[in-house]
């Protein structure tokens, strides 16, 4: 439990921060989009360039490793946007969101350190994978979503290639063959620029709390926790130890990757669209509190607790 705790602490320690500089009019509303557009057009590219660009994979791909993840992640979303809609009145982007929400994982706060910590060197090759095509996996599927309704095939794909995630999601793959060859004047400056994603988009998200509380409800936010934090690894768990056929330790990291709370890059998304921030925002939040209990949980069920 202490352990978890001082994993997410420091998610805690952001929020609160900008949160907290919202409250006391330090910072004003125009400053949280400012720094989440900073984020989304600049930072996230950047971090998208780099995991590609330097990303190794292994010869032969793991296709259980990739499908007991992925499939997971495709039943969380459909069954998020379809609640949002059904029960919650939810529509266009705004569905969108809910589903990203509900399927994206904290991956660089929660994740990780929890992961190595369960796993140590083993989990390192296994987190790797999932870490190098998560986001850029659930980014275009978004961004899909949100360009495609009643939009024609060259304009969505125009609107895709100009698309800040897509150029970077797309450059960092072209740029892996010659990653190397790449001026080190260049990497400093894609480094700066992604180290600064996580952080700025965490205080800007509690700006963001700040100014829309729990606007959604708390009934929304729960049924988005519940499936990212229960249902997400429940089903990961289920395909990669009785459908697929893979290692303990691959196993393991995967469920822990799909049990970790809400990521940011949903709320990121909603700001650049203007909708569904509030969804975004409360699920974020309550998902990373019950996760302190929930990750004490799939720890001990995957016997590393």
């Amino acid at each position: 439990m202490l352990t978890s705790l001082l994993i997410v602490l420091p998610v805690f320690g952001l929020i609160g921060l900008g949160y907290l500089a919202r409250r006391l009019a330090l910072v004003r509303d125009t400053t949280g989009d400012g720094l989440s557009d900073f984020v989304f057009v600049l930072a996230i590219p950047c971090l998208l360039f780099k995991t590609l660009a330097t990303a190794s994979f292994p010869p032969d791909q793991p296709w259980g490793y990739w499908i007991s993840y992925f499939a997971a992640l495709g039943v969380i979303w459909v069954l998020a946007q379809l609640a949002a809609k059904r029960f919650f009145a939810r529509s266009g982007r705004e569905l969108v969101v809910c589903g990203f929400a509900a399927a994206q994982s904290n991956t660089m706060f929660v994740g990780v350190p929890m992961i190595l910590k369960a796993y140590g060197e083993a989990g390192a090759v296994p987190l790797g994978m999932l870490l190098a095509i998560h986001l850029p996996v659930t980014m275009t599927i978004a961004t899909v979503l949100a360009e495609g309704r009643r939009t024609s095939v060259l304009q969505l794909l125009r609107r895709l290639f100009s698309h800040p995630i897509v150029i970077g999601i797309l450059l960092g793959s072209l740029a892996r063959p010659v990653a190397g060859a790449i001026p080190q004047p260049l990497w400093t400056i894609v480094d700066l620029l992604a180290a600064a994603a996580i952080p700025c988009a965490l205080i800007s998200l509690g700006i963001a709390m700040r100014r829309y509380g729990l606007a959604s409800g708390i009934a929304l936010p729960a049924v988005l926790s519940a499936l990212k934090l229960v249902l997400h690894p429940l089903l990961v768990l289920l395909l990669a130890t009785r459908v697929f056929a893979m290692p303990p330790v691959w196993s393991g990291v995967a469920v822990l990757f799909a049990a970790c709370p809400c990521g940011i890059n949903a709320y990121l998304f909603a700001e650049r669209y203007r909708q569904g921030v509030a969804e975004a925002s409360g699920a974020i939040a309550m998902s990373t509190v019950l996760s302190l209990f929930t990750t004490v949980i799939w720890l001990t069920i995957l016997g590393v607790g």
